[in-house]
């Protein structure tokens, strides 16, 4: 039947991937919707990187502006938006906290304690965290190897994806 029809479709033809305006959407609306009482000063966030073990991260660049570090891989459309989200607030939480910013230092340690989490929880990203603890350790570590193999290869993805999923795919 056409329900079990399998469709090879290659994803460099029609999986879009999220690009610099999208990431940088996100990024104003978490700060102005969760930390509006942090002051945003000489700060940037980008796609870098394809880490195994690093979501993302804050430094300080030698002009002494802030960048945030996503991690390149989370371009993918596979990556759940949430995870994305949530890496981006517990970067700007580092910045809170006076990591990478012009604000008073916090805390001597970036994490001890579990501060960021802390942090992110008060400022509601509970389920967040959960969920992407759950995502990681379901999905993460074979998503990397997935797209780091096909890296390496240069070779577009194939999808295999029955009716129900076509539909969905092509949004009809």
């Amino acid at each position: 039947t056409f329900f079990t029809t399998i469709f090879l479709i290659h994803s460099n033809c029609f999986l879009k991937m999220r690009d610099d305006e999208w990431l940088n959407q996100r990024f104003e609306q978490i700060w102005q919707l969760f930390f509006p009482d942090v002051e945003k000063k000489n700060i940037a966030i980008r796609w870098k990187g394809h880490w195994k073990n690093k979501f993302g991260h804050i430094t300080t660049k030698k002009d002494r502006t802030t960048e945030i570090a996503i991690n390149k891989i989370f371009q993918n459309l596979e990556v759940p938006e949430d995870v994305i989200k949530l890496t981006i607030a517990h970067e700007i939480v580092h910045y809170s906290h006076g990591f990478h910013s012009h604000l008073p230092r916090k805390y001597r340690h970036p994490h001890k304690g579990g501060v960021v989490d802390k942090d992110l929880k008060t400022r509601g990203f509970s389920y967040m965290l959960k969920k992407e603890k759950e995502w990681q350790k379901a999905e993460w570590y074979n998503l990397y190897r997935e797209i780091t193999a096909q890296r390496k290869a240069n070779q577009p993805t194939s999808k295999v994806i029955n009716k129900k999923n076509l539909l969905t795919y092509f949004k009809l």
